[in-house]
């Protein structure tokens, strides 16, 4: 879950919800490369954050009772392999910026546990054998990874209310060419733009839902799991303009 503290209590935007927001991002990039591959990769995006684990002792609750941000949960090796293991359904190249998304996040607890390594491992030779398998450029995978990564990072600065204030940019990803690309809100309340402008249409609209819980604190995973079910619902909308 991604956890927003508000005045009314907490505003919670389901991590799948975010890889949709990041999906509707691509979506209005340029397409490139063949169209079975710029498909594959929208699903890549729009299903990086699957197989999340269902809540047991205290997945969804900080030991002070309140919800827990997905940032303060440990590497769920179960969730990790899931996602991969859904991907294989739909083909080696969503399999492949499946993986290589896993090996950005995680290649940092190397060193940590065996069971941690082998995963590592296995991505790796396996990244190199889809590359082989599908006739790639390394290059090639890499340009549309770079995207999801892009799309990735943009929707969890919108989701967890990053943007800087006072028209301040914010440095959105630069990927392995070196263009880096900031977002910003040039006017108070206007839309926002990022530059250098990366999307086919001049203007367009995101959004996702966030659920509003006003109770701060909670006694187990099962009372906030109620909470969740109950609390209305917000559709957030961000505008964006070249």
């Amino acid at each position: 879950m991604i956890v927003n503290y508000t005045a009314e209590g907490w505003e919670i935007i389901y991590q799948q919800a975010h890889a949709q927001l990041a999906a509707q991002l691509a979506w209005h990039w340029q397409p490139f490369g063949p169209s079975d591959r710029w498909v594959g990769t929208l699903s890549a995006i729009a299903q990086h954050d699957d197989e999340q684990r269902n809540w047991d002792g205290h997945y969804g609750l900080t030991p002070a009772g309140a919800p827990a941000n997905f940032t303060m949960k440990e590497f769920a090796l179960e969730q990790a392999q899931g996602v991969l293991n859904a991907a294989r359904f739909q083909g080696r190249w969503r399999s492949l910026l499946t993986s290589m998304h896993l090996s950005t996040l995680y290649e940092t607890l190397r060193g940590q546990n065996k069971s941690i390594d082998t995963f590592l491992d296995e991505q790796q030779a396996s990244q190199k054998r889809w590359i082989k398998e599908l006739h790639l450029r390394k290059a090639d995978a890499q340009q549309a990874y770079d995207l999801m990564h892009w799309c990735d990072r943009l929707s969890l600065i919108l989701c967890r209310r990053e943007l800087p204030e006072m028209s301040r940019a914010l440095e959105i990803y630069t990927g392995m060419d070196g263009q880096r690309y900031d977002v910003l809100r040039p006017e108070k309340g206007g839309p926002l733009t990022v530059h250098p402008w990366p999307f086919h249409d001049e203007q367009f609209s995101v959004s996702v839902e966030a659920n509003l819980v006003r109770q701060l604190q909670f006694k187990d995973d099962a009372e906030l799991a109620a909470a969740l079910r109950d609390a209305p619902i917000e559709t957030l909308t961000w505008e964006f303009k070249k």
